[in-house]
Order: C-alpha cells, then sequence, then structure tokens
C-alpha cells in the first residue's frame, strides 16, 4: 500500500532501537523513492514532543486515519 503524508499509521513490528512498540500511531512526514519505498514517520509523547522519527518499510506500518478520507 502506498502512503501519503500527515496519515495516521500503526507499527506492525517492534522496533527496539527506537523505544517503539508493536501498535504504536504515528504521522508519516516523508516519502522516499530512492534507493526503495519506506516512510519517514514521527512518534510523539502525550506533551507533544518527538518519541522518536525514522524511516519504516511500508509492509511494517498499516493505515489507521487519511485526512483524504
Amino acid at each position: 500500500m502506498k502512503f501519503k503524508e500527515l496519515e495516521i499509521v500503526r507499527t506492525l513490528i517492534d522496533f527496539p532501537e527506537h523505544g517503539i512498540k508493536k501498535n504504536e500511531v504515528g504521522t508519516v512526514v516523508h516519502i522516499f523513492h530512492v534507493p526503495c519505498e519506506a516512510y519517514e514517520i514521527e512518534f510523539i509523547n502525550n506533551d507533544g514532543s518527538t518519541k522518536a522519527e525514522f524511516a519504516i518499510l511500508p509492509e511494517h506500518i498499516e493505515l489507521v486515519w487519511s485526512p483524504q478520507c
């Protein structure tokens, strides 16, 4: 599935090196096409600060909400 910037996604696996667990929700902030399709996802804390931000392959996330819905 192709994702768009500002869509809300959920992780399908743990990312322990970033402190992110399966089912955590984040926002697509950038799309990469080279060298392969990937998405920069920002995860935030309850206070609004960034918890983690890193690139994830599309098979490791699923769509939760889209502003185009």
